[in-house]
């Protein structure tokens, strides 16, 4: 807004602006991820009471809805002392944040603030819509689809392709909380989300057979939704062992499978394959004797085994042991505790990118 704009200030000019009651200013934000237009009652009540509401972008999102309730709005980007001469008075000002937040007009305000020179209006932050817990996955999801169509790398990238990347970083993910490195936790699964998403994304595209992420979110939903009756139905369960048996339960009715083998993916490590198996046939109360034979392969098969009926994963506890089969190498070579080190850093799609 230029400073014709403002000719609704007193005549007197600032001197008897800044004597006046000072009004008050309210600085308006939205979330860019909710819907234009649900805005809380807190600030539909401020904006039809104000004696003017500001917005600096023409192309706000939220201008033609605030507009359509009969709100008038001004485009303009007034300098602080502009605003606090307009509020002179007891004037209310709203002034409807861009997606930047308005800092060359805060920090003026503050600046004024700061010199004692002038009487400020009231400043009051008010948020009209909020971001509910989740909401930066939209962000995401809105990335992914630019990435999928400007990056001539992931633009070409298919489910088989990316295959190896998702094995990649669900290990990653395992080494840091292993490790229990907090920061690195927090990137691996972002990393392991990206996975998802880009598949996802990929989905889109099949002629056949398309869904989204959106498809995916919702059927995992659903199936966590009856997969715990105690929480969403009228089954109770107290214990972790009560917990485990509705899940079993529900999943056997689903899945409706005829050997508990089904849906155990051979492709995965030794170890994890010989206990999960072993797991199945103990949660089933199968009585299936190891297979008896000759070799390293059938020695593992029966330590796996009897480190899943102990509660142990064979697999986490291999890997302890060889970090420590690392460390004394190291000691051995004079050299200190090695670090987690998993070769070039990974960004969720592996070190080709």
């Amino acid at each position: 807004m230029n400073a014709t704009s403002f000719e609704g200030a007193p005549d007197q000019g600032r001197d008897a602006a800044a004597s006046a009651a000072p009004g008050r200013v309210v600085l308006l934000t939205t979330s860019h991820r909710v819907a234009p237009g649900l805005l809380s009652w807190p600030a539909w009540q401020a904006l039809r009471d104000a004696d003017r509401v500001l917005c600096a972008d023409g192309a706000h999102p939220q201008l033609p809805y605030l507009r359509e309730a009969g709100i008038a709005v001004e485009q303009g980007a007034p300098s602080a002392q502009d605003l606090v001469d307009a509020c002179a008075g007891g004037r209310t000002v709203v002034v409807v944040a861009t997606g930047e937040g308005e800092p060359h007009l805060t920090d003026g305000l503050a600046r004024l603030a700061g010199s004692g020179r002038v009487r400020m209006p009231d400043l009051e932050l008010l948020p009209a819509s909020y971001d509910l817990p989740g909401a930066r996955l939209l962000d995401l999801v809105q990335v992914m689809d630019r990435i999928r169509a400007g990056c001539p790398w992931s633009s070409q990238q298919t489910h088989k392709g990316l295959a190896k990347y998702g094995i990649e970083e669900a290990y990653e993910l395992v080494e840091a909380i292993e490790v229990g490195d907090r920061e690195e936790l927090r990137e691996e699964l972002g990393d392991v989300l990206l996975q998802v998403v880009f598949h996802a994304r990929i989905a889109e595209e099949d002629p056949d057979a398309p869904f989204s992420v959106d498809d995916v979110a919702g059927g995992i939903v659903a199936k966590l939704i009856h997969r715990h009756p105690h929480v969403f139905g009228d089954e109770t369960a107290t214990t972790p062992e009560e917990v485990k048996e509705h899940w079993l339960r529900t999943k056997a009715i689903e899945k409706r499978r005829t050997s508990v083998t089904e849906g155990v993916p051979l492709g995965q490590p030794g170890l994890a394959l010989a206990a999960k198996l072993s797991s199945r046939v103990r949660s089933a109360g199968l009585d299936v004797p190891l297979p008896q034979g000759e070799g390293v392969g059938y020695e593992l098969l029966a330590l796996a085994a009897h480190a899943e009926a102990e509660g142990v994963d064979p697999e986490a506890a291999l890997r302890a042991a060889a970090r420590a089969y690392r460390d004394a190498v190291r000691a051995a070579e004079g050299l200190g505790p090695g670090t987690e080190e998993t070769g070039p850093e990974s960004d969720g799609l592996g070190s080709e990118v």
